[in-house]
């Protein structure tokens, strides 16, 4: 079998699946321009492969993006030539300028580690906003929430290529742990099977909307979002306080 990289077939996965970028873009938009209708320059971080930020592109006169993982920098730099996509880690990226709006979207805040870290990261996206900015965070789900041994599948066909995509997910401590095996077939390359494991953190409501208050944002709860699991909506007040 030869071998898939994960970031080329994640869009078609969960394009296939049903997963509305744009819509989740346009959703994320009304937020803002409820709370700061002047806002014109976005920071989308932990942004994959580029699909959120392709379609906030439409919706903001500057978008940029941060991305750890280079194989999901090199999809969103190749989808998006001209747009500034950097390779930084949320809990301590510095791009020595300030947005209007930082978005965190598909749960990617879930993946620091512990509440000091979820502050650490707070903290560095109220320092990449101007005074009166907004924040909105797509959350993972909280302890109370969380359904321990969840599964999913989907198979999804494009084009001549098929990619099946199944998970798993556990309750590890204060940790879920989901595992996602992809399958690939395509005519001409044959089979492709990878396996990804992440731990994402079950933060409680009350764990992140402190985190916000300690970056110097207010902060609210809006429920629904793409999955249900809600939307963080935090304005910068104040400068942010340094880490720790």
């Amino acid at each position: 079998m030869y071998e898939q990289p994960v970031a080329e077939v994640y869009d078609e996965v969960y394009r296939g699946r049903g997963r509305d970028y744009a819509g989740e873009a346009k959703e994320v938009r009304e937020l803002v321009l409820e709370r700061r209708p002047e806002a014109s320059s976005l920071l989308d971080v932990a942004c994959g492969t580029g699909a959120h930020l392709t379609a906030f592109r439409d919706l903001f006169a500057h978008v940029e993006g941060v991305e750890l993982s280079p194989g999901m920098l090199d999809v969103a730099r190749t989808q998006l030539p001209g747009v500034p996509v950097h390779r930084g880690d949320m809990r301590d990226f510095d791009l020595g300028r300030t947005f209007d709006v930082v978005t965190c979207m598909f749960s990617s805040i879930g993946h620091v580690a512990s509440v000091a870290e979820l502050e650490a990261t707070l903290r560095r996206f109220a320092a990449h906003l101007e005074p009166g900015g907004v924040i909105v965070v797509e959350p993972w789900w909280f302890p109370d929430t969380f359904l321990d041994g969840y599964v999913t599948g989907a198979v999804v066909r494009e084009s001549e290529r098929t990619v099946a995509r199944l998970s798993h997910s556990a309750r590890v401590g204060g940790r879920s742990r989901v595992t996602v095996h992809f399958v690939v077939a395509d005519p001409r390359a044959g089979l492709s099977h990878s396996t990804e494991e992440y731990l994402v953190s079950l933060f409680e409501q009350g764990e992140y909307e402190a985190a916000f208050r300690a970056a110097g944002c207010r902060v609210e709860y809006v429920e629904g979002g793409p999955h249900g699991r809600g939307w963080f909506v935090g304005i910068r007040e104040a400068q942010p306080m340094a880490a720790a």
